[in-house]
């Protein structure tokens, strides 16, 4: 059986998760304390972060984005990238956006600064990184919101990698209850949206060790 090493709130790993589960894809997961820089690990992944996906003939992929463009070439029935070199291209953008920008600005002000930092011993929260973050949080739902009013799915006329990957971005902030969802309509109809699909099932039953979600992070109807 293929093996996903992963933590529960990593957001590059809860995309990887609904990417396969999107293509129905079985695979079982193993927590990866990566702050303990495991000798096993660390040969499989010098970067020491996680998700690692090991296919049960020995392949082994580090980095989501590696990950997600391996699954949707070597398990193509179910396109997560686009159909088009359009579609393709706004899909990586989008992808990239969320990975990139929307984590730097939000996910690592508020994120890591309240969960990871006390796991991997770094010390306390930041209160000025933690008001970024929650300043940063109004415009990118509001572009969220955008992409949702004026297309079928973020990034076009389909579900893509572009919709996994900001999903997966707010599920980990959702679950420590740092999404404030009134501040825009469109973005939080299309997160239900996220939330009503079978692949999202199993990160709405994570639990978390010492933290509890807010009631609303499993409710559909939220």
């Amino acid at each position: 059986m293929r093996l996903l090493f992963h933590l529960p709130l990593s957001p590059f790993s809860r995309k990887v998760r609904l990417a396969l589960g999107e293509k129905r894809i079985p695979f079982d997961m193993r927590v990866e304390r990566v702050w303990e820089r495991r000798d096993d690990f660390l040969a499989m992944n010098p970067a020491c972060t996680v998700p690692v996906l090991q296919e049960d003939n020995g392949l082994t992929i580090p980095d989501s984005c590696a990950i997600c463009e391996y699954l949707d070439e070597a398990y193509p029935d179910t396109p997560l990238l686009g159909r088009t070199l359009a579609e393709r291209v706004e899909v990586r953008r989008l992808v990239a956006w969320f990975d990139g920008k929307f984590h730097a600005e939000v996910g690592m002000n508020l994120l890591y600064e309240k969960q990871m930092k006390r796991l991997m011993g770094r010390g306390n929260p930041d209160a000025t990184a933690i008001r970024a973050g929650y300043a940063n949080m109004r415009p990118h739902l509001e572009y969220i919101g955008w992409l949702a009013e004026t297309r079928p799915w973020l990034a076009g006329p389909m579900l893509s990698l572009a919709d996994l990957a900001a999903a997966a971005h707010l599920s980990a902030l959702d679950y420590i209850g740092d999404v404030d969802w009134t501040l825009n309509e469109a973005a939080k109809d299309w997160y239900a949206r996220m939330k009503s699909r079978p692949a999202f099932r199993p990160l709405l039953g994570d639990r978390v060790s010492g933290v509890t979600p807010p009631e609303h992070y499993a409710d559909l109807d939220f």
